[in-house]
């Protein structure tokens, strides 16, 4: 079984008589994807910074690559890359040469052979001479990923790595973090996409107020949000009626012909009302499964007219346990 690659207890952090973190608490195992959501301003940033040795925490423990940031700091920053929103290459100067820079800079050994191994990796191989002033959005993003790994650290910080790409370059993006983890490089994701964190994250924490209003994997917070049913559509109208006589309960829409049944969309839930409409001799043209997406999860858990501590504690309680 992995270890935790981050650890973080009772994480507080203010500034002035604002709490911007009010005593946070996660893990993250090692060789995963961790995302952290949460809208502007909610302390996402401000995480990144405590557990990057960038800022220092009020209160509570950080281990990084088991190190604690506060006393290990030189071993944290060791262990740990970075990338920002915004690509970090200098453009005056070729891929190569950014490579080549980050590698005598981490004084690693064999640079050559690192360098030309991570443009081969990235598929930077022939505008590897090219100014990087020449790059376009995707190319850039994928070199400065590739900056990131020399020196192969062990926890990848990912802040919003895909802004501003096209959907092709950032699939790319995804198939590169997919490998990485593949490699047992841990991941630590912010993003502003929520399809992202769906795709790649093994557990998704969502911050709001200054605390962790949930926290599960994609699958395990969608189903903490109502609204989840199965569909079921007719071309026979009195299929449909009889059906929707047995049903009485559920919503019916006659234009359509079809009936709305809440569910949570679980194979218990399934295989039940499957049961039950073979032993009504009931025949459904189409069955649909519709279950709660993360952009519903992220409105409903980050309502800022309802987050109040009563709230926040009863979220708490229902959040998928570790």
């Amino acid at each position: 079984m992995n270890g935790s690659a981050i650890a973080v207890s009772g994480l507080r952090k203010t500034y002035g008589d604002q709490v911007v973190l009010g005593g946070i608490d996660f893990e993250v195992p090692e060789g995963s994807v961790f995302s952290l959501l949460g809208p502007n301003g909610a302390g996402k940033t401000t995480t990144v910074n405590i557990l990057t040795t960038l800022a220092k925490a009020d209160a509570g423990t950080v281990r990084v690559a088991g190190h604690d940031v506060a006393t290990g700091t030189k071993d944290v920053r060791a262990a740990i890359g970075v990338t920002g929103q915004f690509a970090a290459v200098d453009e005056l100067l070729t891929g190569r040469e950014n490579l080549r820079l980050m590698a005598d800079l981490k004084r690693v050994r064999a640079a050559g052979r690192v360098v030309a191994g991570l443009l081969e990796r990235f598929d930077l191989v022939e505008s590897a001479d090219k100014p990087a002033a020449a790059y376009s959005g995707g190319m850039r993003r994928k070199l400065d990923l590739a900056m990131t790994l020399v020196g192969t650290p062990r926890i990848i910080f990912l802040d919003e790595p895909t802004t501003g790409l096209d959907p092709r370059s950032r699939r790319t993006m995804w198939d590169i973090v997919r490998g990485l983890v593949a490699d047992g490089t841990t991941i630590f994701l912010t993003t502003q996409y929520l399809e992202e964190a769906d795709e790649l994250a093994d557990r998704i924490a969502v911050l709001s107020g200054g605390a962790i209003a949930a926290e599960g994997s994609p699958d395990e917070l969608k189903r903490l949000i109502p609204g989840g049913h199965v569909r079921l559509r007719f071309t026979d109208p009195a299929a449909y009626r009889s059906a929707a006589d047995a049903l009485r309960d559920v919503p019916a829409d006659d234009e359509t012909l079809s009936l709305r049944i809440p569910s949570d969309g679980s194979q218990r839930e399934l295989r039940a009302l499957l049961d039950w409409l073979d032993a009504a001799g009931v025949q459904a043209d189409e069955l649909t499964v519709h279950t709660p997406d993360l952009d519903d999860v992220f409105l409903a858990l980050t309502d800022n007219t309802r987050t109040d501590r009563t709230r926040t504690d009863n979220t708490r309680k229902e959040a998928i346990a570790p």
